[in-house]
This record gives structure tokens, sequence and C-alpha cells, in this order.
């Protein structure tokens, strides 16, 4: 469902987001996939395996982190016109419980579009034992990329 808060520039936004989705390597090695992609939110999730936990066997901060980014990143991405992106310039994450259980999803929204920034915020839950346990609150600033002027400029 679209939220009517927010306006539509690109009617291809979902169609794009899967597209753009076969380049994120990071978030491929990860495991990590987007689950739910709507006007201004993003939902995603990952299976908590070894790799992605620290040396108290929580998931790794930096874990976090980047799920945090990835989902306020398209949730600002739903938001631009074609031919545009974003760019984060930057996050702030706050660390509310340990991340212990088997899996992670991400929650993304916007919460305020302007002419050329859009600021998110994102939530973090660990499920453990079937508790959603909330494990981090995030925000960030996205800026708008004209796409097609960088390419000119960057050959």
């Amino acid at each position: 469902m679209m939220n009517k808060n927010f306006v539509c520039l690109n009617p291809d936004f979902k169609k794009d987001i899967e597209e753009k989705l076969q380049r994120q390597f990071f978030m491929k090695h990860m495991g990590f996939n987007l689950d739910s992609i709507e006007l201004g939110k993003v939902t995603g999730s990952l299976t908590v395996e070894e790799a992605h936990l620290q040396q108290n066997y929580f998931v790794h901060g930096g874990v976090m982190a980047t799920a945090s980014d990835i989902v306020m990143g398209f949730a600002a991405y739903s938001l631009v016109p074609k031919h545009f992106g974003v760019v984060t310039t930057d996050l702030n994450i706050s660390f509310l419980n340990p991340g212990i259980g088997d899996r992670l999803v991400a929650e993304g929204t916007v919460t305020k579009v302007g002419s050329q920034l859009i600021f998110c915020e994102a939530n973090i839950y660990v499920i453990h034992k079937g508790e959603k346990v909330h494990t981090n609150r995030a925000t960030s600033t996205m800026f708008k990329v004209d796409l097609k002027a960088m390419k000119k400029v960057n050959g």
C-alpha cells in the first residue's frame, strides 16, 4: 500500500529498485534480502549466520548498520524521480539491546523529503526464540543524485 503523504515521482520505483538489487554486491554477500518495497518504506531481513557474529556471539554492529543503511537508502530511492539515485550523507545508529537470535529484520522509512535531502529512520529487530527484540534505531540523511548529470561529468 502506498503512503499517501508522499508523491510518487517514479511509477517504476519497485522495478527500478529490483534492478538495482542485482548490483548490490555487499548486500548479497551478507545474505540480506528486501522483503517489502513500498513508497517511502522498505523492509528486509537476513538469516543470522556465524559470519554475522562478533566475539560474544551477538550480531555484529557493522551488520546492523549496513542493514539500516540499505533499508533507509532504498526507502529514500523510492521517492526520487527516474534517473536519480541517493547516497548516504550521514548515518547514526543506537544500540538498544544485544543482537541475539536467528533472524534479523530491518524496517526503513522516510520521515521527510526536502529538495535535495531525504531524512530517514530505521528500526532493527532480531528474532530470538520467536520473540521480536528491538536491537537498534538508526537515522540517516540521503542526498539526491542526478545520475544522468553524473554520467556526463564522469564520462
